[in-house]
């Protein structure tokens, strides 16, 4: 009996010992290569990638078709499966590889015609462009190197089969890129319920008019605004766009995609630098996610040059530099989506009025691919306002149809052309040109170049919209309210070149303009703070000041909104200590270190503020839809500096009417429960590094035991909401997470452009496993960042490998 014990004891072991041999060679064989000699079939001859010590590939080739071919071959060794669910995203087609609970996902995203509108660019691009060839030489890199290797991990978990990607599919994630903008999807059911349901006096709140000086260089006084638009949608209508709006944020947290929400640039005249020469910064401020949104390349071919910051699936950086000239962007954050509820012929359903007359509505039929069950067909509807929106919920979508105009399906919208022309643009003419061919999403783009010059441009197709029309609600389409008749010139958006002021900064905030430019602007806080720093200091300006700017953490938004509200949190804070937390925050110069108690009472109380004021009037579907927007950040601290704002009464309580100081002393006990709770009851342990924390999630690893594997942190974050180093997420209490930062924080000195520096917030490999997985969390975290090696001798003696591709 021992003997056959020991027998089957050997026989299990080795049987261990095989399965762990083949699953580490299966890992190993997933595992960028990056050394040695690969073929690759297309090229005209070798092309040399040199790895430098983060992992970033610098590729030399002797043309633009071999460059653009070796890239696509090592960004999908790095990024495989993020250029997978990007595209499944954005075409609709997550539910085939993540079951039924993504079909409402894909329902939305068929509704959207992103997938229409990408298939018809695609069929109509010049095959003879260079855009179109450097494209379709990307692509075909990306699919030697599916074809002929292991798929990833997560495709072997999640059974996903393999298939070519297609410039139909670089063309739809552009899509997402768009909508991940469109903030009216999700603002204008807000506040047209709160507009139909509660009436005029509960706007008022809500900052809806245009500052036609900007709101950069002071808090500006605020007009009035008007509500226009559909006079009442059904409530069913009403309710289901609210779950429409709910979705549209949960489709991208289920995908774990990262998301686009503002952004830091600014650009300094050689007449304030040190060096003499300008000097620009750019941190775009994107959703936290494992791999991260960016994948780093310096790239180089006869005639051009460019380190740059490319997107799963797309050639062109969309920030870069080079010796010559550098740029970042921003979110415009212009309107150019209105919501419509259609006029339905009471005689034929299936008839709106447009035009002066009853219009068929087309419809076409899409089927929708589901794991472990049936394919579902789905009927899409669209109107001649644009596709029918509320038909991705079916019957809970309501009965009234609501069209969606979007710019981004109103043009050709030449952005892959835009982004090949302004990788090249080294001259103010060549960047206002590049800039112009941007229609959707709206971007500003912050430029300079060694030869001294800097600009700005909001490059953006601008509707035309009738007199007065508020498209902060959903219009009417039974009337010409709805009605677009033209767009812009481009030469009229708001843009600057070489300003007197020796300074260009950017940071998603309305700008300045005579003519109103209808969007979701940020805060103007953090515009406000940046532009102050730049003011103050007229010369003397380095990189190292440049990175010191971008990683504050104050903002005058805490200390504005609390200021009114001091008097009652005093006669609020009965308990032990409480008196002198509320002197802590009346000292608050609005800063986020981690070790500070200040900024912890304040997001708790800001978030029981909201719920506390708002929430019983809206009910919770319509009240989470409003905490996931910008228009609630605006309205918080109108709404603290108004004692006679109706939101102070509960309207459950119908016999007594609440006054601000009863809604200001619930909201700070329900703050000091979640606190104490959270925290524990010593004040002295609420620190913002304890209470404001960033977990990197990986789209697997929101499914525990996953999330132990795939995911990376948590890390405590300094920063906050609206602060220069905008570590922010939705309006929460603590624990606070933070879903959404600097994706990358870049300086370049053009007195020095080869000593760039940059950072990723993860690591430049989206390979579990690889040791570029998660090599630069700490330093993103810590405020540190590294080199992004750019002069020849630089990079060859950072080169830590090198791979060689051959043609067969």
């Amino acid at each position: 009996m021992k003997r056959a014990l020991k027998r089957l004891a050997l026989v299990l072991f080795v049987l261990l010992l095989v399965a762990g041999l083949g699953a580490g060679l299966m890992w190993q064989a997933r595992l960028p290569q990056r050394s040695g000699t690969l073929p690759l079939k297309g090229l005209a001859a070798a092309v040399q990638v040199r790895y430098d010590e983060w992992g970033v590939p610098h590729i030399r080739a002797e043309s633009e078709p071999d460059l653009y071919r070796a890239l696509g071959y090592v960004h999908a060794q790095d990024r495989l499966f993020q250029m997978e669910i990007l595209r499944r995203l954005s075409r609709g087609e997550l539910a085939e590889v993540l079951g039924p609970k993504l079909l409402e996902t894909d329902r939305l995203f068929r509704g959207l015609a992103i997938r229409e509108q990408a298939d018809r660019v695609a069929a109509k691009l010049d095959p003879l462009a260079p855009a179109t060839q450097a494209l379709q030489a990307y692509l075909d890199g990306i699919n030697q190197f599916q074809a002929e290797h292991p798929a990833p991990i997560e495709f072997a978990l999640l059974r996903i089969p393999k298939r070519p990607f297609t410039v139909a599919d670089t063309l739809s994630v552009g899509g997402y890129l768009a909508y991940s903008f469109a903030a009216a999807f999700r603002t204008e059911p807000a506040l047209t319920r709160i507009r139909d349901q509660l009436g005029p006096d509960y706007l008022k709140i809500f900052d809806l008019a245009w500052y036609p000086q900007g709101v950069a260089q002071g808090q500006p006084a605020a007009p009035a605004s008007a509500a226009s638009g559909v006079s009442a949608l059904s409530e069913p209508t009403r309710a289901g766009l609210d779950r429409l709006a709910l979705l549209s944020q949960q489709a991208l947290d289920l995908a774990g995609v990262p998301m686009y929400e503002g952004s830091n640039a600014w650009a300094i005249s050689g007449s304030r630098a040190a060096n003499g020469r300008p000097l620009l910064a750019g941190d775009p401020h994107i959703a936290f996610s494992v791999p991260a949104v960016w994948y780093e390349a310096h790239l180089s071919a006869p005639g051009f040059e460019l380190y740059g910051l490319h997107q799963a699936l797309n050639p062109f950086a969309l920030v870069g530099h080079n010796q010559r000239f550098g740029w970042s962007l921003t979110m415009f954050q212009n309107d150019d989506l209105d919501l419509i509820a259609e006029k339905v012929n009471p005689a034929n359903a299936k008839q709106v009025w447009a035009n002066g007359q009853w219009v068929d509505l087309v419809e076409r039929q899409e089927t929708i691919a589901v794991k472990g069950q049936t394919p579902v067909t789905v009927t899409l509807r669209r109107s001649p306002h644009g596709p029918i929106v509320n038909d991705a919920l079916g019957a809970l979508g309501g009965t009234q149809p609501v069209a969606m105009w979007w710019a981004f399906l109103e043009t050709e919208n030449p952005v892959l052309e835009a982004f090949y022309r302004l990788d090249r643009a080294d001259t103010l003419d060549k960047a206002r040109e590049a800039s112009s061919l941007v229609h959707a999403p709206g971007l500003n783009v912050v430029w300079a170049n060694a030869a001294g010059d800097i600009g700005w441009w909001a490059a953006a197709k601008l509707p035309i919209r009738p007199p007065g029309v508020n498209p902060s609600f959903v219009l009417d389409g039974g009337s010409a309210e709805a009605d677009k008749t033209g767009f812009r010139p481009f030469a009229e958006n708001p843009h600057e070149e070489n300003p007197a002021r020796g300074y260009i900064v950017s940071a998603n905030h309305q700008p300045a303009g005579a003519e109103p430019v209808p969007g979701y602007y940020n805060l103007w806080d953090r515009a406000q703070r940046l532009d102050q720093q730049l003011a103050a200091k007229a010369s003397g300006w380095d990189a190292a000041a440049m990175q010191a700017l971008q990683l504050d953490t104050q903002t005058g938004y805490g200390p504005r909104l609390l200021a009114p509200l001091l008097a009652e949190l005093r006669l609020a804070a009965t308990g032990p200590g409480e008196a002198a937390l509320v002197d802590q925050l009346a000292t608050w110069r609005g800063d986020h270190p981690l070790d500070a108690v200040a900024p912890t009472v304040f997001n708790q109380f800001l978030f029981d503020l909201a719920r506390e004021t708002l929430a019983d009037e809206l009910g919770d579907d319509a009240y989470q839809v409003l905490r996931r927007t910008r228009a609630l950040e605006h309205a918080l601290p109108r709404l603290a500096a108004d004692a006679a704002s109706p939101w102070w009464d509960r309207r459950e309580t119908t016999a007594v009417k609440e006054t601000r100081g009863e809604i200001v002393a619930a909201a700070w006990r329900a703050s000091i429960a979640q606190l104490k709770a959270t925290l524990g009851e010593d004040p002295a342990g609420w620190t913002w590094g304890r209470a404001h924390r960033l977990t990197h999630e990986h789209p697997l690893g929101k499914q525990p035991p996953l999330d132990k594997v795939f995911n990376v942190g948590p890390f405590a974050a300094p920063g906050g909401r609206e602060t220069p180093n905008n570590m922010n997420g939705p309006l929460s209490g603590v624990p606070i997470p933070v879903t959404y930062g600097p994706s990358t924080r870049r300086v370049i000195d053009f007195a020095q452009p080869g000593a760039a520096r940059g950072i990723n917030p993860v690591g430049q490999s989206g390979v579990w496993g690889d040791s570029h997985y998660a090599d630069q969390a700490q330093l993103y975290m810590n405020g540190g960042s590294r080199p992004q090696h750019l002069d020849e001798a630089d990079v060859a003696t950072h080169a830590r490998s090198i791979l060689t591709l051959t043609p067969p």
